[in-house]
């Protein structure tokens, strides 16, 4: 991979995802793009980013080699504790039924399914209309994830009651059951790119995704997730992020929980009396 390549392929990287590949990563690059030249026939990197200029569908192969997709069932658990700790008493209050979340950077599933198992005793039932909107770039890890099926080593994270309520064995796989599935709506989606969903969601989980962008395109993505979110709605992100010096629209309430800063109404100034 000449400097000409790696420089083409960031570029083109950031084009297309926002995602930022410093020169650090150039070994990363080539590890996983080799594995597209092989499958391809290629020779060289010349050869695949000409058919990166030429052929549309390779990009999202392109993508999906380049997106991290590092995740795990109940990730950053102090996240669900929280939801169901604080957010689950305080939803239940609430006379509207609708319950909208959005897992922003699905993955292969882990995330959307733990939150879905941590709202379903609760809001499965009883006239609550609860739906989890999961969505990602990288299409090969959707597929996984509408499958809803998983190695034994994955439950590894899961409590033993979770594993017996929520799944079952079948061909040496664990499936998700049909009662969590149905709550989950999965659909490829660029953040960078136009949204047709229209909210309000009341919750939304954007975790270790952040750290991939530059500082304006998080702003840029920290602004549409408020324009998405109710007034009394939360915003969950990764472990080593911060939305310091990215958006004065939220204010930080717990570890890598925000809820949108609203803006305070203006006194009224009193006339003196004369």
């Amino acid at each position: 991979m000449t400097t000409a390549n790696f420089n083409f392929i960031r570029e083109l990287a950031y084009g297309q995802t926002g995602i930022v590949l410093p020169e650090r990563k150039k070994h990363m690059v080539y590890s996983r793009l080799c594995r597209r030249l092989r499958l391809l026939g290629l020779r060289n990197f010349d050869q695949y980013c000409a058919l990166l200029q030429t052929e549309e569908a390779e990009l999202g192969q392109f993508i999906n080699a380049l997106t991290t997709n590092l995740t795990s069932f109940f990730r950053e658990r102090h996240h669900f504790q929280y939801l169901e700790n604080h957010l689950m008493p305080l939803w239940q209050k609430r006379s509207s039924k609708r319950l909208r979340i959005w897992s922003s950077a699905c993955s292969s599933g882990e995330e959307p399914y733990s939150i879905a198992m941590t709202l379903a005793r609760h809001f499965n039932r009883g006239g609550w209309d609860l739906k989890i909107l999961a969505t990602d770039v990288d299409t090969n890890v959707l597929t996984r994830a509408e499958a809803g099926l998983y190695p034994a080593e994955v439950l590894d994270s899961l409590s033993e009651s979770f594993r017996e309520e929520y799944f079952s064995l079948q061909q040496h796989q664990y499936r998700i059951h049909n009662e969590i599935q149905k709550l989950v709506y999965f659909r490829q989606l660029n953040l960078l790119e136009s949204w047709p969903m229209q909210g309000p969601f009341d919750a939304i989980f954007c975790r270790n995704v952040l750290i991939y962008f530059d500082q304006d395109t998080k702003r840029k993505i920290i602004s549409r997730f408020r324009k998405l979110l109710s007034d009394d709605g939360f915003l969950f992100i990764g472990h080593s992020e911060t939305l310091t010096q990215i958006s004065d629209e939220f204010e930080l309430i717990g570890q890598t929980i925000y809820k949108p800063r609203l803006a305070q109404c203006a006194q009224p100034q009193l006339r003196s009396a004369r």
